[in-house]
């Protein structure tokens, strides 16, 4: 079976991409499913959490891949998750950024280097879940190049509401040029505070917003700090050992399963 690729996407910072990733790949895991994260953030903050043993600023990882200067490929770079069945396109360094400048002034066929290299792998895993880089730079291009579906992943928060029209016309763009049949998956809200009245007022506008553009508004993740500390400490809510960590981990399920839904 061919894997539903998705990249989870938002040109601003600090929405929690990253640990909506590492959640998502670990309700996968438990759905029985064979996980492939890619760490397309600089940052690398996805490599720190999700791989099983540390990771050099040396190693080789997606950057060699979309580079024209190397020659390796996915299976090249891929290190064990920390949890059997869970393949990681590692990121460290400084390097990413630097093809992320290559990828600049590259010429034809630039937007396709992530897919192309996808294609030889897609076949060995059931999910691959790109954490892209909290801008809409060539590395974000890429991810949705290859992606069969986008995730928004955003806050009930003045201006995480307020770019989410730049990005669909990004993704809108990217379908229209590179790949028609990008979906949109859906429209996660991380950190919802549901007792604070701006939570409720942003979280209207997001609803309406998506359902102006056709989307699905998925259930909001609510704030709890747990999730945070569960993705740092490199562990699933389900591993955290409490009701409510466990609770939050169904919502995770179900959003895997939506997801799902709608690239079927």
């Amino acid at each position: 079976m061919t894997a539903k690729i998705v990249a989870l996407c938002n040109q601003k910072g600090g929405v929690g991409k990253t640990t909506t990733a590492f959640h998502l790949a670990r309700a996968a895991v438990l759905d029985g499913k064979r996980v492939l994260l890619i760490d397309a953030d600089p940052q690398g903050n996805l490599t720190s959490v999700a791989a099983a043993e540390p990771v050099d600023e040396d190693q080789a990882g997606l950057a060699d891949v979309l580079s024209d200067k190397t020659s390796d490929t996915i299976r090249d770079v891929a290190v064990a998750g920390i949890w059997p069945g869970v393949d990681l396109i590692p990121t460290a360094g400084a390097t990413l950024g630097a093809v992320r400048d290559e990828l600049i002034i590259a010429g034809a066929g630039r937007e396709f280097r992530l897919k192309k290299a996808l294609a030889a792998v897609v076949d060995d895993y059931d999910l691959v879940l790109i954490d892209c880089a909290p801008s809409l730079d060539q590395l974000a291009i890429n991810a949705l190049v290859a992606a069969h579906g986008a995730l928004v992943v955003t806050e009930a928060k003045l201006f995480a509401a307020n770019g989410l029209g730049a990005l669909l016309q990004t993704i809108a763009a990217v379908r229209d040029f590179y790949n028609p049949a990008l979906k949109v998956t859906g429209v996660l809200v991380n950190r919802l505070e549901e007792r604070t009245v701006s939570s409720a007022a942003w979280l209207d506008e997001l609803r309406e917003a998506a359902a102006g553009n056709g989307l699905t508004l998925l259930p909001p993740i609510p704030k709890r700090v747990v999730i945070a500390d569960a993705a740092e400490a490199a562990r699933g809510l389900d591993e955290w050992g409490t009701a409510d960590a466990a609770a939050v981990g169904t919502i995770y399920t179900d959003h895997l399963h939506a997801i799902e839904g709608a690239l079927s």
